[in-house]
């Protein structure tokens, strides 16, 4: 079986993930990684059994393959174990935009800081949250468990990555569990109704929540309107695509 420290020197590990997956950071000479795994087989503590952990992985890895943009981590490899596949990709130096609800008011925060930012930067960065998207609308993924906890941010570079995205879905599909994986703060209301239709319009909510969130009333009228729109609790009144969205959302009216 191959472990995570044959591919070098583990400096690293993150295992407080609900799902059971363990990921590690890795050192092999001049170069980092951040090593994404399953977890253990037997591990009885986790919200997720091992075989849907794996799956989810593999579901990672088809979206690593089906689209290209600067905002998401490169996958370096993918190396086969009995344990499940290891995805290998290039280390971000970043911090997590998410953080928990006892701390999301504290102004020295990564979700504060950010928050804090000048409304054009923020406006920017929520741009290539959504050009990424719009790729991903395009090669048929509809987001699933998207939030502030899938954003990882360099306050130096001013960069951003957006990460575990193992339970975005490949085309539309219908609410199989009433209540979904996500946060209640970016969640449309039909990720909480069993049998409810999931598609692009979901995926245009979430992404209309992130500027709600972090830019709030200090977006253009243009911005304000488009993400007004994108969270109207009724999916026919949102925008029928994120293209549509961005477009909106680029518009120089106002």
């Amino acid at each position: 079986m191959i472990e995570v420290d044959q591919l070098g020197e583990v400096f690293t590990t993150f295992d407080t993930q609900d799902s059971g997956k363990v990921s590690y950071g890795v050192r092999r000479g001049e170069r980092r990684f951040f090593v994404k795994t399953a977890g253990c087989v037997d591990d009885p503590a986790p919200t997720l059994d091992h075989t849907t952990r794996v799956a989810l992985l593999r579901n990672a890895v088809a979206i690593a393959r089906a689209v290209t943009h600067r905002a998401l981590p490169r996958l370096h490899d993918v190396i086969e174990s009995p344990a499940g596949p290891l995805l290998v990709y290039d280390w971000f130096d970043g911090e997590l935009l998410g953080v928990p609800s006892a701390q999301r008011d504290d102004p020295a925060s990564s979700f504060q800081r950010f928050r804090a930012l000048p409304a054009p930067t923020i406006a920017n960065t929520l741009t290539v949250i959504y050009e990424l998207h719009a790729e991903l609308a395009r090669a048929g993924w509809v987001a699933v468990d998207f939030y502030d906890g899938s954003l990882m941010y360099d306050f130096t570079a001013h960069e951003l990555r957006v990460i575990d995205l193992d339970m975005y879905h490949r085309g539309p599909f219908t609410n199989p569990m009433g209540r979904m994986f996500g946060s209640t703060r970016f969640m449309a209301p039909e990720e909480f109704e069993l049998g409810a239709r999931i598609d692009e319009r979901t995926t245009v909510f979430a992404l209309g929540r992130a500027a709600s969130v972090f830019l709030g009333e200090r977006g253009t009228p243009a911005q304000r309107a488009a993400a007004t729109r994108a969270c109207s609790p009724d999916p026919s009144r949102r925008f029928a695509s994120v293209a549509d969205f961005l477009a909106a959302w680029s518009s120089l009216r106002g």
